[in-house]
Order: C-alpha cells, then sequence, then structure tokens
C-alpha cells in the first residue's frame, strides 16, 4: 500500500483527467468467498486495501490458500483439510461486510471460530443473527453490550430465516452464501421491505457464476441445499460506490473522464449516474468512457434508502448544488464506521455548508461556493475523508483533513489518484 499523509491539505483546483475507478470492494468480497468455498479458482481486481486484506486473511480457514499477485487473488485447496484444534481466530479489522459474511459460512462448515475486530466494528449490530441462528443450531457468544470478540459454534441446518429487510443486506448476503451447503431446502423471509437491494442481486448473480442456484419468492427466496461451489476464474467490476466521488469531482471541479463502468451493473450505487444528472451535471456517454463535467447544479430530493453509501459524496455535492436538498432513509449510516450523518453535517459546518441534521437524513441549503479555510476530522471514516477532499474542489480556501490514512481501508491510492485528476493535495504530517 502508498504511504499516506496522516493529515492533508486540499486546496481548490480544475480537474482535467481520464481514469479508471478501483474494483468494486462490495463484488470482490462475494466473489473470493465462492471461490474458496469451491476451493480454488482466480480472482482479478481485488484492491490491496485493509477490507480486503480482512477477507483474504480468513480463506485458508475455509478451504483454499490464497495467493495475491498484483490485483489477482489464486486460490488452492488446503491440502489438509479443517484443523480438528481449537476455534479458528478470524481478525476482521474494521470490514462489517468481512464479519456478517463469514458467521453464517463457518456456521455452515461446522467449524468453532472466534471473530474479532476493531475500530467501531465491535459496536456494529449483529443482533439479525442473534435472532435467526440459534434456532438452527448455531451457539453465539459475546460479552454483553458488545458484538465482539464473538465466539461461533455448532452446525447451521436448514430452515425457515425471517429477518427484515430494513437492515444491512450484508445478512441476507451471509446467509444466501451459507444455506445451500446445508442439508435440505431452506427458505429466506422478508419481514419489512427490502433495502440495498441491488447489493443482494450482486450476490445471487456471483454465486449463480460459481454454479449455485438461489429462486426468488414473493417474500423473499428459497435456497436449495446439497449444492456445491464450482471453480470459476472471476473478474471484479469498476466500482459505482468509488466512482461516485469522481463523478463528483468532475461535476464540482472541471470535468474527468470514467472508463471501466459497467452501465448494466448490478451495484446499487450505479444509482450515482441517475443522481448526478438529476443535480444538473453534464455527463455523457463519449468514445472515450462516461463524461462529467461541471454545470451549474440545483437541490434534489435523495430516497437514500438503497444506496447508503453514497449519502456523504452527494451531501458535499448538495452543499455546491442552488437551493434545497433532502435526503431520507438513511438512518442506517449511523452504525457506519462512523455515525456518517453526524460527521458529514459537522464537516460540511466547518467549511461554511448550511446542513440541518434529521434522524434518517439531512437538509442541505446549498450555494455555488463554500468558504472552506477550516480543519475537519476524518472520523476514522474513508468515505467522510474522500468526500471532504472532493468538497476542497468548491471551496474558496483550502481544507485541512486529520486522520487521511483511514482511505486504506478501500482505496488505498485515493489521494494518488485525485491528484492524477487534477487534485491539489499537500501533506503536512506524515505517521
Amino acid at each position: 500500500m502508498p504511504t499516506i499523509p496522516e493529515t492533508v491539505r486540499v486546496s481548490p483546483s480544475v480537474i482535467q483527467g481520464r481514469i479508471v475507478p478501483p474494483p468494486s470492494k462490495s463484488a470482490a468480497h462475494r466473489a473470493l468467498l465462492c471461490a474458496a468455498l469451491a476451493e480454488e479458482g482466480e480472482v482479478r481486481g481485488v484492491l490491496d486495501s485493509q477490507d480486503m486484506q480482512a477477507t483474504v486473511r480468513a480463506l485458508p480457514a475455509l478451504g483454499a490458500i490464497p495467493s495475491w499477485s498484483g490485483e489477482t487473488v489464486r486460490l488452492s485447496p488446503v491440502i489438509d483439510g479443517a484443523s480438528s484444534g481449537g476455534p479458528v481466530m478470524v481478525d476482521c479489522g474494521e470490514s462489517g461486510s468481512t464479519l456478517r459474511f463469514l458467521i453464517p459460512l463457518f456456521a455452515a462448515k461446522g467449524f468453532p471460530v472466534v471473530f474479532t475486530g476493531r475500530g467501531r466494528l465491535p459496536e456494529r449490530p449483529l443482533g439479525v443473527y442473534s435472532d435467526c441462528l440459534p434456532p438452527h443450531g448455531v451457539v453465539l457468544q459475546a460479552e454483553p453490550g458488545k458484538s465482539l470478540p464473538l465466539r461461533v459454534s455448532g452446525r447451521l441446518r436448514a430452515g425457515r430465516f425471517s429477518l427484515p429487510g430494513d437492515v444491512s443486506s450484508q445478512f441476507i448476503t451471509g446467509l444466501l452464501l451459507a444455506l445451500p451447503l446445508c442439508e435440505g431446502e431452506s427458505r429466506i423471509a422478508l419481514t419489512t421491505p427490502l433495502q440495498s437491494a441491488g447489493y443482494v442481486d450482486m450476490t445471487v448473480e456471483t454465486m449463480a457464476r460459481f454454479g449455485v442456484r438461489v429462486e426468488t419468492a414473493p417474500d423473499g427466496w428459497r435456497i436449495p441445499g446439497g449444492q456445491r461451489y464450482r471453480p470459476h476464474d472471476e473478474t471484479v467490476e469498476a466500482d459505482w460506490s468509488q466512482a461516485a466521488f469522481l463523478l463528483a469531482a468532475g461535476a464540482l471541479g472541471g470535468e474527468v473522464v470514467l472508463t471501466g463502468l459497467d452501465p448494466r451493473s448490478t451495484q446499487g450505487d450505479r444509482e450515482a449516474l441517475a443522481l448526478f444528472r438529476r443535480f444538473g451535471a453534464d455527463i455523457r456517454e463519449t468514445g472515450e468512457g462516461l463524461l462529467c463535467r461541471r454545470a451549474p447544479l440545483h437541490g434534489i430530493d435523495i430516497d437514500a434508502s438503497q444506496i447508503p453509501d453514497l449519502v456523504p459524496i452527494l451531501a458535499v455535492t448538495a452543499a455546491l448544488a442552488e437551493g434545497t436538498t433532502r435526503i431520507t432513509g438513511a438512518a442506517r449510516l449511523r452504525l457506519k464506521e462512523s455515525d456518517r450523518l453526524a460527521a458529514v453535517t459537522h464537516c460540511l459546518r466547518l467549511l461554511g455548508g448550511r446542513v440541518e441534521e434529521h434522524p434518517d437524513g439531512l437538509t442541505i441549503e446549498g450555494r455555488s461556493l463554500l468558504p472552506g479555510g477550516a480543519e475537519v476530522s476524518g472520523y476514522n471514516d474513508h468515505r467522510i475523508v474522500m468526500s471532504m477532499a472532493v468538497a476542497a474542489l468548491g471551496c474558496d480556501k483550502p481544507v485541512t483533513i486529520t486522520g487521511a490514512g483511514c482511505v486504506q481501508k478501500s482505496w488505498p491510492a485515493f489521494f494518488t489518484d485525485f491528484q492524477q485528476i487534477g487534485g491539489n493535495v499537500h501533506g503536512v504530517e506524515y505517521r
């Protein structure tokens, strides 16, 4: 990984350039786990970030040895099989996807495991699994009031799993990945409408490429048991959620051409394209790629229930769009790497933005230029840091961001890539 300044100063600049967004972290998690369950294969397009490292570390315990070269991870079978000793120790770092995907997978294999993590991960809820897994043979043990360390034992049994759809879709993905390994048919029934549906669609499509079948039902999914994941070489597509930062950079700071994005992707964050067009950005398909160019922006209404990860950068864009933007359906953002609604509100106010925080969203009165000239915290949250770097494009004075190193979590080369398209970044203090 590149060395990243712990504190950076980002000055206003003109954006001009062409860039490929990084590979999708969400797609890579799913592809790596499916390939590990198949015990062999190759996954191309795995960014060497902290979240990806967390998932790759766990693969040998699932039966596959990873070999990482550049952005390619090759998997081969574990010759001696799973250890018959004590529980496997799995460090999930700060990756909620890693933790929530692996809990039911280890349970389906019947492997005892202790999950650990750091940052806000031990505080992020696992209550959905605490409710639905114990009736199916799984024992979860943690200290009162904490999710981690978590000891998981027992073997997951097939059956009917009822869970809400308005919590993280990661719980649904974890069950979808695991239940085909059980004997007998299972059903996942949603008790409330599904949010972040695109991530579940991504899971089902990835599983299908590895030979595992899931059937849609009126209230959820039917999962035949006794299935096997089959080897398959997977190439991870470019990430629409990261592309949103680049679209915002073009819309606020000049123009940028994005290449390598799949307009037919099942990634829910593909909605970023439509949202920036609604803001008024000049976006068009060209022979080179997707061109996003600065234009007068105006406020819009946004239901973020299907696209929560986009909210920080959408809020920055709204602060620089004339008129009122209302963001709703974002209550889950309070349980991410930071309380993202509170974090983005505080940061934008320091830069001169007019933001009102609500329990499930934000109201933002935009303006064409923010004063800037302030120091803001990154809140140990990669999306807050990247959003504030882009915000500097619409400020009169530079923005200083502390804790900038946390972009290692998802996009280690963010500041290098930002400079490539014209971002003006200066390190102040190095770790």
